[in-house]
């Protein structure tokens, strides 16, 4: 938290955009975030929103360092920041650090595909997606 500082989104204000330089993650204090997805002719799909104490943003953490996906605060939003650059330095020191944080992030990476899965099977599947128990 030494290299956390605070910030806030307002509602319907842009984090960041698809394809844009990943260079920094959110904690999530307060509010709900939309992440999202462009679409060719239509406009950014949403694929997920997220809330208090979850991670907004991965692609910091995986070269090239480019947001797989865009992000819009869908109501005011308090969030702790973290320059990823500043981050990646401290786990370079520090492999402990290094191989908890890369743990967790693949955990809210394989979270994110489950839930990308079950709702595109919502939407495409001829029976939906029917948690699998």
């Amino acid at each position: 938290m030494s290299l956390a500082r605070e910030v806030s989104f307002e509602i319907d204000e842009r984090i960041f955009d698809e394809g844009g330089k990943a260079d920094r993650f959110w904690v999530i204090h307060t509010g709900t975030v939309a992440l999202d997805l462009r679409v060719p002719g239509r406009r950014a799909a949403v694929v997920e929103t997220l809330g208090a104490g979850e991670v907004l943003g991965w692609s910091w953490l995986v070269p090239p360092h480019h947001w797989h996906l865009g992000a819009q605060a869908t109501s005011p939003v308090r969030a702790y920041e973290f320059d990823a650059a500043a981050v990646r330095d401290l786990c370079g020191k520090s492999p402990e650090l290094e191989h908890e944080l890369c743990t967790y992030v693949a955990g809210v990476i394989a979270g994110r595909l489950r839930s990308a899965r079950v709702r595109l099977l919502d939407l495409y599947a001829p029976y939906g997606a029917g948690e699998v128990p």
